[in-house]
């Protein structure tokens, strides 16, 4: 009788930590436990001796972290990327819900150059030839699981439709030495002209 007793009570305490995963990145977080006088630093590399290349406000708010290693989080500071302690953050429940993207999501292409913002509950894409193009956000899928970032949407206007999939990945712009950790991939088609497929990197911090 002893065995089953053990087992239920393993299962018991095992079980929500097995079903449930806090996050997924990448996320947002916000900094927490710095003196209001003081700053988080952020160094070139997880390491608390390495070189200080930026710093983090004692109070902010939507930090998007797009990687971790051996309790070092990595963040981007202007156009490069460095780490900070993450003991210092946490991370906010309110980022991935289901069907629907986080507020500041934006996707940026290079070669060719284009870009994807959400305006005004719509999406506005973008290039340096074509100007914007603002269209109607119809739909936004979402993969299922809890807290995923992965995420397809449909949106389109009188010309045509845009169909996106984003999805958590390394991702880098080859411009900068920024890391993102979201892909793009969209696809434009439409009644008299050719479809076009692009593909770029995504961010959602401030």
């Amino acid at each position: 009788m002893l065995r089953p007793i053990l087992l239920t009570l393993a299962l018991a305490f095992a079980t929500p930590a097995l079903a449930t995963q806090e996050y997924i990145l990448p996320t947002l977080f916000d900094v927490t436990g710095v003196a209001a006088s003081d700053v988080l630093n952020i160094r070139e590399r997880p390491d608390a001796s390495s070189p200080v290349i930026g710093e983090l406000a004692p109070d902010a708010r939507g930090v998007e972290v797009v990687a971790e290693r051996s309790g070092w989080a990595q963040v981007n500071a202007g156009e490069r990327s460095g780490w900070v302690s993450a003991r210092y953050l946490m991370y906010r429940t309110d980022v991935w819900e289901p069907g629907a993207l986080p507020p500041n999501l934006r996707c940026i292409g290079t070669e060719p150059f284009w870009g994807l913002t959400q305006e005004a509950g719509g999406m506005v894409f973008s290039t340096p030839d074509g100007g914007e193009r603002a269209m109607e956000l119809r739909t936004v899928m979402d993969d299922g699981h809890f807290r995923s970032p992965v995420r397809g949407l449909i949106a389109g206007d009188s010309q045509g439709r845009l169909t996106a999939v984003i999805r958590p990945e390394q991702c880098s712009d080859g411009m900068s030495d920024r890391r993102y950790g979201l892909s793009g991939t969209l696809i434009l088609d439409g009644s008299g002209q050719s479809s076009r497929m692009f593909s770029g990197c995504c961010l959602i911090g401030n």
